[in-house]
């Protein structure tokens, strides 16, 4: 399926020379309640899921996606207000969920629960793909990767493209600075192929849409 990435100027140009996507760490996400949808009135179980989610940050990350690149709110919040660019993939359906988005908290059958590791694989995994309902206009699919090699260089790690991870599109924001030239040297001739789009705010809508004069894209 068609997702999409947002990133600012520098990483983006970066992650597409280098043909690579950075993980997300669990617990450096901007949503706090990440691992955390769960109604935690009982303290000790509260506990026992700060200490799983730890756990789970050492070994695992996520790749973040949404399904549109219109709307402007994802490009404010993170593609460094439209100066940033969009990556679109084709991403492997079996690599990635949809995120559900609820307004109350899971709930949990305590008595039949002494510690997280007694939840079901499913109620995990439902656990994993929810968050606040006001988080909805990202439209999010997520897919969960093992951390395996550290990039000395950063301290992060990294996913490489591949057949499981196209790069098919990049969308330069309405108030971004790159020029084609810039765009072009990073594609290099490998990936001359990828559809290269300027974007510009939609003069009837709230929306983000392609800007059809060539002329306004030096």
């Amino acid at each position: 399926m068609r997702l999409y990435h947002f990133l600012n100027e520098q990483f983006g140009l970066e992650d597409i020379r280098k043909r690579r996507l950075k993980v997300a760490r669990i617990d450096e996400l901007n949503d706090p309640f990440e691992f955390a949808g769960v109604n935690f009135k009982d303290r000790p179980l509260r506990d026992a899921f700060r200490k799983m989610k730890r756990e789970i940050s050492q070994n695992s990350g996520l790749l973040c996606f949404s399904t549109k690149w219109s709307n402007p709110v994802i490009w404010s919040h993170y593609a460094d207000r439209h100066r940033g660019l969009c990556l679109g993939f084709d991403v492997a359906d079996m690599s990635v969920g949809p995120v559900s988005y609820s307004g109350r908290r899971l709930a949990v059958e305590l008595d039949s629960l002494r510690t997280p590791r007694d939840l079901s694989e499913e109620y995990v995994r439902k656990i994993l793909f929810t968050k606040y309902a006001h988080w909805r206009y990202e439209n999010e699919y997520r897919g969960f990767v093992t951390l395996d090699e550290v990039d000395e260089a950063t301290g992060l790690y990294f996913v490489e493209f591949s057949e499981r991870l196209i790069l098919r599109q990049v969308i330069i924001g309405a108030e971004s600075a790159i020029s084609r030239k810039s765009l072009s040297e990073a594609l290099g001739e490998e990936l001359q192929d990828v559809e290269q789009i300027k974007a510009r705010l939609a003069f009837k809508s709230f929306s983000v849409v392609p800007q059809r004069s060539s002329k306004l894209w030096p």
